[in-house]
């Protein structure tokens, strides 16, 4: 028999809601506020640590050109991902999504088995592709094109190969999602109005997909511009990206404070992005593409 004290009735949402509450304020609220904290103490020539409230690091940070200059860095390489990952991932998603192919599901296996190996494992397989004794060099020297290996390595366009391959999958399954879930009948109905089949496409079926093209560039920016494993592992010296910055300050350095301050920053930009594109598509698109 249901409660009939209006009180009961109205805690029992938060009470379902308690454990998932509580994982997301330990496992996220709760580091936050630990790396807030950290990030206006300051980092002693001896290695000790300094609590209280500083601004040197903020101040660093931010005045700083050094930082400055990462931080475009990041966001150029980020951008170009995204784009490279909208061109090549349309149609693939579009092929799967309109496809009379019956065992459909098979091809989205094999768009999820690139999830089944482990990231830095993927990432330095391009080692063994475009290395100096890689498959490429190889296959060059012997049609006869070079008699030298050419360095193809540790650049920045090095770097957009391998987050390409890291994130090209995301972009696929958004913008299959917003596909599929396209009426056939509008681009049918655009067909005999008279439209051709390109002009169906550009009229009906893009600005319909375009929600999960947007779902798709934002998951791959935000991807792209935090991690630190494929600039630390297929770029040169000066292609160091800014959670490398992050990475060095921390684990290198010891400098927890520098680094906390660091990833708050970038934490910053990513949730500016993030509300800009809530605020002009929402966040219903991602959660279709993993639920």
């Amino acid at each position: 028999m249901a409660s009939l004290d209006p009180m009961d009735n109205a805690w029992r949402p938060w009470r379902l809601l308690a454990p998932a509450l509580s994982a997301i304020f330990l496992l996220l609220v709760v580091p936050v506020a630990f790396i807030v904290v950290y990030s206006f103490w300051l980092r002693t020539a001896t290695g000790a640590d300094i609590a209280g409230f500083h601004l040197d690091n903020w101040i660093e940070v931010l005045t700083d050109p050094f930082y400055r200059d990462i931080m475009g860095f990041t966001i150029w390489i980020a951008f170009a991902t995204t784009v490279v990952c909208a061109v090549a991932g349309y149609v693939p998603a579009y092929f799967i999504a309109t496809t009379q192919f019956k065992h459909k599901a098979f091809l989205l296996l094999l768009l999820m088995l690139p999830f089944w190996i482990s990231y830095i494992i993927r990432t330095m397989s391009w080692i063994n592709i475009l290395g100096s004794s890689g498959i490429v060099n190889a296959a060059l020297i012997w049609i006869g094109l070079t008699d030298e290996p050419i360095q193809m390595l540790y650049n920045q366009w090095t770097v957009i190969v391998g987050l390409v391959h890291f994130l090209l999958p995301f972009m696929i399954l958004n913008i299959y999602v917003s596909l599929y879930g396209i009426d056939r009948n509008l681009v049918d109905a655009a067909r005999s109005l008279g439209c051709t089949g390109w002009q169906a496409f550009r009229e009906v079926t893009l600005p319909l997909s375009l929600p999960g093209l947007a779902a798709g560039s934002l998951l791959c920016f935000v991807l792209g511009a935090g991690t630190y494993i494929t600039p630390l592992v297929l770029g040169g010296p000066t292609d160091a990206m800014f959670a490398n910055l992050v990475f060095d300050a921390i684990i290198t350095q010891l400098n927890w404070p520098l680094g906390s301050a660091l990833s708050l920053v970038l934490l910053i930009l990513l949730g500016c992005v993030v509300a800009v594109y809530n605020r002009f598509a929402g966040m219903g698109q991602i959660a279709k593409s993993f639920g």
